[in-house]
């Protein structure tokens, strides 16, 4: 089964534009595991979006895993560990797991997931 890890961006992307990321993520992978770093649900938690607290609720169905890291670091070796696709939009991490061969998975036109081609 294939595995997914999501930033804060991604978490925070189906409220701000509306649509299913589970769905989405079905849909472009099919059946997954979704992951997401610890040092992510501490982000949710002290940001100021107005979607973070539906983003939290959301990251808790999920499987939540603890790291050392902080930030892009705790994402890239989370995904590297689980040699799992990365959701984001965020530009510096998309170039980061780019050149560490990391497979990226991006929101298009607001409304749906693709893959990133570099």
């Amino acid at each position: 089964m294939q595995k997914v890890v999501l930033d804060t961006n991604a978490l925070l992307m189906p409220f701000e534009c509306s649509f299913n990321i589970d769905l989405e993520l079905k849909r472009l992978i099919g059946d997954c595991e979704v992951h997401v770093p610890s040092p992510v649900i501490g982000e949710l938690k002290r940001s100021r979006n107005k979607y973070a607290k539906a983003a939290l609720e959301l990251a808790r169905k999920y499987k939540i895993d603890s790291t050392d890291q902080q930030g892009d670091d705790a994402v890239i070796e989370l995904a590297s560990k689980l040699n799992a696709f990365v959701v984001t939009n965020d530009k510096n991490l998309i170039s980061k797991l780019s050149a560490r061969g990391i497979k990226v998975i991006v929101l298009r036109s607001k409304n749906h997931l693709d893959f990133y081609i570099d």
